[in-house]
């Protein structure tokens, strides 16, 4: 057996040309992909997770946790800019691995990322469904509540009792109507996007801006509680904490997957990755502060924390403001990380990784519709029949073991083609390159062992796909242009409008 054919690598060069021959419409500015970022980043770990983990971990330290993974986020996305403006293609971190590690690594990292998207955006829309029936119900409106939870969860009614949920129907909608915009076009689904993010922001800066002048000092006492078990408050609570809503930074990353759809990669990438990356972390912070300064962090338990802390101050109009902004934020979160999987699997796709109907581009709307309607089915029925606290961890491993192949991709390139063009370079490298990799290891190391062995049948499938299909389609083993003896990619004539 030829070990050496399960690392060949992609090209630089290869990949480059890719992206030139790609038939999906290139609409996105830098400003959009700000604005797809932020849409993703703002989501369920301010709305659910600043709680939970205060809650259970970290106390009003919530903050230190954010200043931590905000950080090992910095030095990966300083260097998913450089990677991005090298590569603009709409793989992200498997097409990175593809380019240094070899096609084996490349194949498990695409793998990982249906973690990081896949699940990722079945879990937020459970907590989207939350918000949902509690935003009916303001207004009369009582969807039955063995169809607001996963099968067997138990849903305690008005008079107390209890009924064994049968599924979660509004996750299911939620991601069946962010998957039909999708469809029907990326430029579309852009500008939606940017109306939701104007609310959801405008919607956190006003819960600051109020939440500030009832914050009560002594519910920041103390500042670190007393460790009370592994993982469980004190610092190693905090650092507990901040493996946990790595969850919330996920957003930064998706905007890599959109290269391909962008006007001007080289340039647009970085900024749009930074930027969201600095400014949902000021906002992270500041909303973990007055969230644990307006109520005591042990109330925060909830899958709503912010509608909690604004009951607590007494200002009813302003809950249901909240839920507004926690509705429309959650939505564009769907929507991102949906698009995120399908665009990663139109990649592989196009490697010959996966089926070609993964890469099948829509002649009018020019997505890949039959991707996408796939993931948006599949992402539906996970949603509905999935508890949100079995898909937080999986998560974050995801993001993180993404974002160390990254790091580990800067440094492979910089070794071996010095003299690239970079139109984005990763400053004080190896030192930050080689930060992000210890940050990622190390909160990867703080994951509960349970977590490793429930995803052992999660890789036993990807190695049987990759063995069975994957090793014996590869374009690149095969030797084949990436366009080459494909029927779909030939007929598609379209040419590539930047509009």
């Amino acid at each position: 057996m030829n070990l050496g054919r399960y690392l060949i690598k992609k090209s630089v060069a290869r990949i480059q040309n890719e992206a030139k021959q790609s038939t999906l419409k290139r609409t996105l500015g830098k400003w959009n992909l700000l604005s797809l970022g932020i849409g993703c980043i703002i989501g369920a770990g301010i709305f659910v997770l600043t709680g939970t983990a205060s809650a259970n971990h970290a106390g009003p330290a919530i903050i230190l946790s954010f200043v931590l993974a905000g950080t090992a986020c910095a030095f990966a996305g300083l260097c998913y800019a450089e990677m991005a403006s090298v590569l603009p293609v709409s793989g992200s971190a498997y097409t990175y691995a593809y380019a240094t590690l070899g096609e084996v690594f490349a194949w498990i990292m695409g793998w990982l990322l249906i973690l990081e998207y896949g699940l990722a955006s079945a879990t937020v829309s459970v907590g989207w469904s939350g918000y949902i029936v509690s935003f009916l119900k303001d207004f009369g409106v009582m969807i039955p509540p063995e169809f607001t939870k996963a099968p067997g969860q138990l849903v305690q009614l008005a008079d107390g009792s209890t009924v064994e949920a049968i599924l979660n129907l509004p996750a299911m909608i939620g991601i069946f109507l962010v998957t039909s915009l999708l469809v029907i076009g990326v430029s579309e689904s852009a500008k939606v996007n940017n109306i939701i993010v104007a609310i959801k922001v405008t919607v956190i800066v006003a819960f600051i801006a109020i939440g500030v002048f009832y914050v009560n000092p002594d519910n920041w006492v103390p500042f670190i509680p007393e460790q009370t078990g592994p993982g469980e408050f004190g610092f190693d609570g905090v650092l507990r904490a901040a493996s946990i809503i790595f969850f919330a930074y996920i957003g930064f990353e998706s905007i890599s997957t959109a290269a391909a759809e962008a006007k001007d990669p080289q340039k647009d990438m970085p900024f749009g990755i930074l930027g969201a990356l600095i400014v949902c972390t000021v906002l992270y912070m500041m909303v973990s502060l007055v969230l644990t300064g307006v109520t005591h962090y042990s109330t925060l338990n909830v899958a709503d924390p912010m509608a909690v802390a604004v009951d607590a101050i007494g200002l009813g109009w302003f809950s249901f403001i909240i839920k507004v902004g926690a509705i429309t934020g959650l939505s564009s979160v769907m929507l991102v990380l949906v698009y995120g999987q399908t665009r990663i699997f139109y990649t592989m796709s196009r490697d010959g990784l996966l089926p070609a109907m993964f890469s099948k581009v829509h002649p009018k709307f020019r997505t890949p519709y039959v991707n996408t309607i796939l993931v948006g089915i599949v992402v539906a029925f996970a949603g509905g029949l999935t508890p949100i606290n079995v898909l937080g961890d999986l998560v974050s491993l995801g993001t993180l073991s993404a974002f160390t192949i990254v790091c580990l991709s800067v440094l492979y390139l910089r070794r071996k083609e010095p003299d690239l063009e970079r139109p984005f370079k990763v400053p004080f490298s190896p030192v930050v390159p080689l930060l992000g990799v210890l940050c990622c290891g190390y909160l990867i190391a703080q994951m509960p062992l349970e977590i490793f062995i429930t995803l052992k049948w999660f890789f036993l499938i990807g190695v049987v796909v990759y063995l069975v299909y994957g090793q014996f389609n590869s374009r690149l083993a095969r030797g084949l242009d990436p366009r080459e003896g494909d029927e779909e990619f030939v007929t598609e004539e379209h040419e590539v409008r930047t509009e």
